[in-house]
């Protein structure tokens, strides 16, 4: 059984949560441990010969150290690159946080150290109707990890999210800085430093900008020792 698990969420869409995520699975296996990872839901898939496949799923799968089919990497594939429950809605399929956790508590039986499991969006991306993403998080009980996009802005995302994920009743685990483009943001001394102080969790690294980001190389910028040791 995965000895830990956590949910990955984002402050926003497109804020590096799918290369957070893999950077971590890489300072894990660096640190000597065994790895897990899975993206439930992936909109914005391509049709191969073997079926939908999603680049993000595709990059968990190859960063993880335990081998794992796709579909159980990402069970829900979806074609359309939009909103999943839009996406879901046009493929005739129904998502629900019962059905994805039980996705997900599958995984957690396996033997590993560190299970991460990436969400979709932010905190509030809707699954249905009528739950949202978080609700997954909830249903699983899992300590959550926040990515937060360094840019105009991103206090307030932040600390919006950190207070919708506690007053869900789970546990903000630690938060990642990256910066999402080769321009550094005004001040960022500063909101970094803000953020150090206001979201109350430790900061488990800042990623710098890469043309073509790589985890192995964006391990070394990560301390995962507060997720895999307490």
């Amino acid at each position: 059984m995965a000895k830990k698990t956590y949910f990955v969420t984002g402050t926003n869409t497109d804020v590096g949560k799918t290369v957070v995520t893999a950077a971590l699975l890489e300072a894990a296996k660096l640190a000597g441990k065994r790895t897990l990872a899975m993206k439930p839901v992936a909109s914005g898939c391509v049709q191969t010969p073997d079926g939908l496949r999603n680049s993000d799923a595709l990059i968990l799968q190859n960063a993880m150290t335990e081998k794992l089919p796709y579909d159980v990497v990402n069970p829900v594939a979806l074609e359309p690159a939009i909103a999943p429950h839009v996406a879901a809605s046009q493929a005739g399929r129904n998502l629900s946080a019962d059905r994805l956790a039980g996705f997900c508590r599958g995984i957690q039986l396996r033997p590993a150290d560190l299970l991460l499991i990436e969400g979709a969006g932010g905190w509030r991306v809707p699954l249905n109707d009528r739950e949202t993403y978080s609700a997954l998080a909830q249903r699983l009980n899992i300590p959550v990890i926040l990515v937060v996009s360094l840019e105009l802005g991103c206090i307030n995302h932040a600390l919006l999210s950190a207070e919708a994920i506690r007053r869900d009743g789970l546990v903000l685990a630690g938060w990642v800085a990256n910066r999402p483009r080769e321009a550094v943001m005004s001040c960022e001394t500063d909101t970094l430093a803000y953020l150090q102080q206001h979201l109350g969790c430790p900061c488990l690294g800042v990623m710098p900008w890469l043309s073509e980001p790589r985890p192995q190389a964006l391990a070394k910028f990560l301390n995962v020792t507060p997720l895999i040791e307490n």
